[in-house]
């Protein structure tokens, strides 16, 4: 064999080890507190992101998946799943416990967010330009909308002299969503009553009381509970005839009323971006927390006219869908 041959040979074989390790895919874990079945169908969208930056499930990229099914206290130990698996990243979705429970156990993972709370408010960032550690993501700022969400019940009922707010006590940021709801009270001077469920049971139980108080609307947060259970909530504004506005369009789809919030899709999309970004060495303190550029009105046409209830024309032309 030739000298260059020889070399040309050599080469190859040290080569390989390294082109077969460049070969392998990189590991992210998902973490979700709700349901598979709720949430499957945003997973098209976030790997579209990934897609956008190079990663593709099953080329370049394995994804562990965690449901924790509305059982929170299952998720440090999902979490601590994930970092046996050797997971480079944990995505986290369905509120803010997950990355909550991520920074408490594994504090040195990379994290990418999706919830609808600020982050900063509930302690997962410095700040949204400059997050900070090792956690950035996308906030729906979904939690922040009581005042609009109201106003769009009363422009439907104007009549209505009290209103309810559905809230899950266990939810990190249920005390923000009680002190937004008691200022919009306060403001409107329209009675409140606030109903407290965890459960399917306490969400039978609370629409009790809503009827009860003589509740005339009622706003739904979002929450990983009430999505996991949203044609439950639906299904009982209907039976008590209480109209109920909802965080998300996929709310609206279901049966809801009303919808007023950020995108579900587009914040996948986003979260699927960011995950692609650090995988090619981008720091998460180095990405901005993505924040919502629009919010969606969807009515429910069908829903509204077996509430008997007559949509503004103001309403109507306002609105980004209109589901008949």
């Amino acid at each position: 064999m030739r000298r260059r041959e020889f070399l040309v040979v050599l080469g190859s074989a040290a080569m390989s080890p390294r082109a077969a390790r460049a070969q392998q895919p990189a590991i992210i874990g998902f973490l979700n507190s709700s349901s598979a079945a709720s949430f499957r169908h945003l997973l098209a969208p976030f790997r579209q992101g990934l897609d956008q930056e190079g990663y593709a499930e099953g080329r370049n990229l394995k994804i562990e998946y965690r449901w924790a099914d509305t059982e929170f206290d299952r998720l440090p130990g999902l979490v601590a799943e994930l970092v046996r698996q050797n997971v480079g990243l944990i995505v986290t979705g369905g509120g803010s416990l997950p990355a909550l429970a991520v920074k408490s156990v594994a504090p040195t993972m990379p994290v990418v967010f999706i919830i609808g709370a600020d982050p900063v408010q509930v302690g997962l960032t410095a700040s949204f330009n400059r997050p900070g550690g090792r956690i950035t993501g996308v906030t729906m700022l979904a939690n922040d909308l009581a005042a609009k969400r109201l106003g769009f019940l009363r422009d439907v009922k104007p009549a209505a002299a009290a209103f309810g707010l559905l809230l899950n006590p266990s939810n990190a940021y249920a005390v923000q969503d009680r002190r937004e709801a008691e200022g919009v009270s306060r403001a409107t001077g329209l009675r409140l009553h606030i109903a407290q469920a965890g459960s399917e049971r306490e969400i039978d139980a609370a629409f009790e009381s809503l009827v009860t108080e003589r509740i005339d609307i009622l706003l739904v947060p979002p929450d990983p509970v009430f999505i996991d259970r949203r044609g439950h909530i639906i299904a009982l504004a209907a039976r008590h005839g209480i109209p109920a506005i909802y965080p998300y369009r996929e709310d609206a789809v279901a049966g809801g009323l009303i919808s007023y919030g950020a995108s579900f899709t587009t914040s996948y999309q986003q979260a699927g971006v960011y995950v692609g970004r650090i995988l090619k060495g981008a720091k998460p303190t180095d990405l901005p927390v993505v924040q919502p550029s629009k919010f969606e009105l969807v009515i429910n046409l069908k829903t509204a006219k077996a509430f008997g209830l007559e949509i503004p024309p103001k309403l109507l032309f306002t609105a980004d869908e209109v589901i008949e």
